[in-house]
């Protein structure tokens, strides 16, 4: 049995599964399609994906949500010290499932996983981050992960907007 990590807010649970995966779970109040174009227009991408606490700037985010597409996100408030994060996307199935890689590390990074299963108009999601070896997943940490918490709140606030409309 693999050890387990659990931490939860009202509808968010991180869970590392394995000693190579991690996975995320949220419930959102908003039909599949929303939550997919939420992940997938980069316009609505960059107003929930960074934590407000962490008080950085996505300056630039360029994603071709297809399959065989890439993404590149540049994150920093100083345009001599950013961190860029890229990779590109294995499998994209509208409103069902986003895979992609990611490779800023150079070597063979991890590959996430994100699910969306309607079920009476609200919509689970399920993020799955699968690392190469053990190694990699302790040498990322669980920061990201448990970032999930507040960037899935900014997300609730863009799709409570999106569906008001």
């Amino acid at each position: 049995m693999a050890a387990r990590k659990e931490s939860e807010s009202p509808r968010t649970t991180v869970q590392k599964t394995s000693d190579r995966e991690v996975v995320v779970t949220r419930t959102f109040d908003a039909p599949a399609r929303l939550v997919f174009q939420a992940w997938s227009n980069p316009e609505l991408f960059k107003k929930w994906w960074v934590p407000r606490s962490m008080g950085m700037t996505l300056r630039s985010c360029d994603m071709d949500v297809l399959t065989g597409g890439k993404y590149r996100l540049v994150f920093g408030d100083d345009p001599a010290n950013t961190m860029a994060f890229f990779g590109r996307y294995i499998e994209v199935v509208p409103d069902q499932r986003i895979v992609w890689t990611n490779e800023e590390s150079g070597d063979p990074g991890s590959v996430t996983t994100v699910t969306f299963e309607e079920r009476d108009g609200r919509t689970l999601l399920v993020m799955s981050e699968l690392y190469p070896t053990k190694e990699a997943l302790d040498e990322a940490g669980t920061g990201a992960q448990e970032a999930t918490h507040e960037t899935f709140g900014q997300l609730d606030e863009l799709l409570a907007g999106l569906s008001a409309r």
